[in-house]
């Protein structure tokens, strides 16, 4: 312990104690808090409000200690054996108790019993563990999974198990990268199930549905949900959107995904004579974020996913801190660890995660590609959470200015594709009735991008129908929580400004989008 670390102040591993208090209750939480943690330093002598160093009388400090020792030692279960020293500091003894991580969570205060007297460490304090962080623990240090415990309350049948199976393959092909990836999916069966822990065998041989099987299928309407949310500013004060999603766990990550897409800035950039939708953050960072908070949830506790986006970022937050042994640099670096074991048999056989550990060094890089900063991530002991922060500037024409040839642009609406040959029309495309209001020379540099105002309602509908051109109406309603004659009024309107076109018949057409690169009207 340095002059420097005390003047830092108390953190998630270190706590000040002016002396030793009589009441030894007052430290022991501190104690618990740091075995079921990562462990820390308990200092005597210093004050915890000015940080001075106070000191204990030499002619006490070894009574001190051996009370010290003595309490820590009779008052946890399982005991608990700090080490226990002495230090000089500006000519003042200190005693510092040092508490290593414990390897036989949950801890707690004998004398309290397991359901009061477990506690854990939340942002410099001590606090109550409550019942489902104590259960975490337990499951944790006994090397068990909790999305593997059995179900015995529930039961499933053969045909349920077979469309299971037979659901989990067709995402798994509809998720394959390459047509190799997607040839390579094989069948799997009720064994196959059993062996992830997706279901488990009953001692009489029945067979029951577990906790991962459950959540799989999102059938605790309690816990399997994601909340998204849009937020105006930079707080959650003002709802813009909101939205709750049920279901399979798979569909979840979907539509959660599909809300973001829905609410962040899209633009557009030229690859040679083709253009190509950029998004202001990386899509497949921001997919393997919400299956990773998906996959790392702690199921035992009473809260949800959240999806928050704000003016200046987005947020993720799943239930459940950092594994054990896992830090925040550990993390950058690729190490992971797994907190729902099924769960992750199921994702990798659905190509909804590639390598283990992957996805941080990745989501890094990316943003870095994107000019963006690093992202924040934040171990709240009972969540983590990440934030993707977002540009103030706009980063979409950004990208899209450094990647468009120079003085090259494709006519917005008219373009027509002809015995393989795009014709590209250079100079100023106008759109014309309303709210369709090309712009050109945004940069006012070399390159130049058109864009068109779009009022949010249309560039939900848009962004919908550029990702599924086959979607109907009602789906779109469904998406977007309107009713049907909303969409068909603004459909319309679409329509009649050359935003969109039906290519086909209603029943067994499609949707075309006439535009590439727009921006939201104020």
């Amino acid at each position: 312990m340095t002059i420097g670390e005390i003047l830092a102040g108390e953190s998630k591993n270190v706590e000040f104690k002016v002396q030793r208090p009589k009441d030894s209750i007052k430290y022991m939480r501190t104690v618990i808090a740091f075995s079921n943690g990562e462990g820390g330093r308990i200092v005597f002598g210093v004050d915890d409000d000015t940080r001075e160093v106070v000191g204990i009388p030499k002619e006490n400090v070894f009574s001190e200690i051996d009370a010290i020792t003595t309490a820590i030692s009779d008052s946890c279960e399982p005991v608990v054996i700090p080490d226990v020293y002495l230090q000089t500091i500006e000519d003042k003894t200190i005693i510092i108790a040092e508490i290593s991580p414990g390897k036989q969570r949950p801890y707690y205060i004998k004398s309290m019993g397991i359901k009061d007297g477990t506690y854990i460490r939340v942002s410099g304090t001590s606090r109550p563990a409550g019942r489902d962080l104590t259960a975490e623990m337990y499951y944790e240090d006994e090397g068990r999974s909790y999305d593997k415990v059995i179900r015995r309350d529930l039961t499933v049948t053969d045909e349920e198990i077979a469309e299971l199976c037979r659901q989990m393959k067709e995402v798994a092909i509809a998720n394959g990268k390459s047509k190799t990836q997607k040839e390579a999916v094989k069948d799997i069966t009720k064994n196959v199930l059993l062996s992830w822990g997706l279901l488990a065998e009953a001692e009489d041989g029945s067979i029951h549905p577990t906790n991962g099987y459950v959540f799989l299928l999102g059938k605790d309407e309690f816990l399997s949900h994601i909340q998204c949310g849009m937020f105006k500013g930079k707080t959650r004060a003002v709802f813009v959107d909101k939205r709750e999603y049920s279901g399979p766990l798979w569909q979840q990550i979907d539509d959660s995904f599909q809300f973001v897409l829905r609410n962040i800035h899209l633009g557009a950039k030229l690859e040679g004579i083709y253009r190509k939708d950029i998004y202001e953050l990386p899509p497949d960072s921001i997919r393997e974020l919400i299956i990773n908070a998906v996959m790392n949830c702690s199921y035992l506790q009473s809260s949800h996913i959240q999806v928050a986006i704000y003016d200046d970022r987005l947020e993720i937050t799943s239930p459940g801190g950092l594994m054990p042994g896992v830090t925040l640099d550990k993390m950058r670096e690729g190490y992971s660890k797994i907190r729902n074991r099924a769960l992750a048999h199921a994702f990798s056989y659905m190509n909804l995660i590639e390598a283990w550990g992957s996805g941080i060094p990745k989501l890094l890089e990316a943003m870095k590609e994107y000019g963006l900063r690093e992202p924040e991530f934040q171990d709240l002991e009972i969540g983590f959470r990440i934030n993707l922060y977002r540009n103030t500037e706009d980063t979409v024409i950004r990208c899209a200015e450094e990647n468009i040839q120079s003085g090259t642009q494709i006519a917005q609406g008219t373009t027509q594709a002809t015995q393989g040959t795009t014709q590209a029309t250079q100079g100023t495309t106008q759109a014309t009735q309303g709210t369709t209001q090309a712009t050109q020379d945004i940069t006012k540099g070399t390159s130049n991008i058109t864009q068109v105002q779009l009022s949010e309602e249309i560039r939900n509908i848009l962004l919908l129908i550029k990702q599924n051109p086959n979607i109907t109406q009602k789906e779109i309603a469904a998406n977007l929580g309107w009713k049907v004659d909303r969409v068909k009024y603004y459909i319309n309107k679409m329509k009649r400004e050359n935003i969109v076109r039906r290519i086909g018949t209603s029943q067994k057409g499609y949707w075309e989008s006439m535009i590439e690169n727009y921006i939201l009207k104020k």
